[in-house]
């Protein structure tokens, strides 16, 4: 994500202050590139899960920097990647057949569901050499883990005899995921986490996982911009689908590799909500 504006620099922008029973404004109308914090919509507020929830549902999200007001974000355009536009490259791909053939053989390695959500948030915030600082700050944490508790909010784990050495996050509404953030302690483990993340939601009806802003990488695993306007539209009746009962990762040797969802979880490593 680009960087968050200073506060200095957010007293003179003309965002609306939200109080606790103030309503999301328009996500139309958040600030452009020419305004120099293109998407910031709103501040304030707080990160209780039915905030959160109300904002995801309107294709908003919170961002914002330690020492900074909570920040609310539409961006425009939006990243996203389609479940069957996973681009799994061919060291990938290498690395995923050992993985799964690990996993059916009950070697070393793990794939769980939600069994350390909790502990992928925390190595998500972790310091990283290309970036200044985290944006999952313990107050962003707190917010996420009532999500959790409630069964919208979802990690996807790698793990290597005992340790954990990958992982993503993310909101899930209906058959509608919303990425937040990835981390790896070993080459590709987030990526791998991804990948698995990825073969259950498709094999689950969702279509599309929001990534929120542009990056390379995330182009390199498949995503592309959207339109605001086409997004919001797309994301509606995916949100209004009955929501997924029972997260249990899947071997991708059933079906990931040929392009179809299968449904056979994995029997070993599978974590509960």
């Amino acid at each position: 994500m680009k960087g968050a504006p200073r506060t200095s620099e957010l007293v003179n922008m003309p965002i609306p202050w939200l109080d606790a029973d103030t309503p999301f404004p328009d996500p139309a109308t958040a600030l452009t590139e020419r305004e120099g914090a293109p998407g910031l919509l709103a501040a304030g507020a707080d990160l209780s899960p039915q905030r959160l929830l109300a904002a995801y549902r309107r294709g908003i999200f919170p961002w914002f920097s330690e020492h900074q007001p909570i920040l609310w974000w539409s961006t425009d355009p939006r990243m996203v990647l389609r479940t069957a536009d996973f681009h799994v490259s061919h060291s990938l791909r290498k690395t995923l057949k050992k993985i799964d053939h690990s996993l059916i053989a009950g070697g070393p390695w793990e794939v769980r569901f939600d069994s350390a959500f909790g502990s992928v948030m925390r190595a998500c915030a972790a310091p990283r050499e290309d970036q200044d600082g985290t944006w999952i700050s313990p107050q962003i944490i707190e917010g996420y883990q009532g999500l959790h508790r409630l069964g919208y909010a979802h990690s996807a784990e790698l793990w290597h005899s005992g340790r954990l050495v990958g992982g993503a996050y993310g909101v899930c509404i209906g058959r509608m995921f919303f990425g937040e953030s990835m981390f790896a302690r070993v080459p590709d483990a987030s990526k791998v986490a991804l990948a698995y993340l990825v073969h259950f939601l498709r094999s689950e009806g969702v279509q599309m996982i929001d990534c929120q802003q542009e990056t390379s990488h995330l182009g390199s695993l498949g995503a592309r911009p959207m339109p605001r306007t086409a997004f919001l539209e797309q994301m509606k009746p995916a949100l209004e689908k009955p929501p997924i009962t029972s997260w249990e990762p899947r071997f991708l040797a059933n079906g990931f590799f040929d392009g179809n969802a299968g449904n056979k979880a994995l029997q070993a490593g599978a974590g509960s909500v």
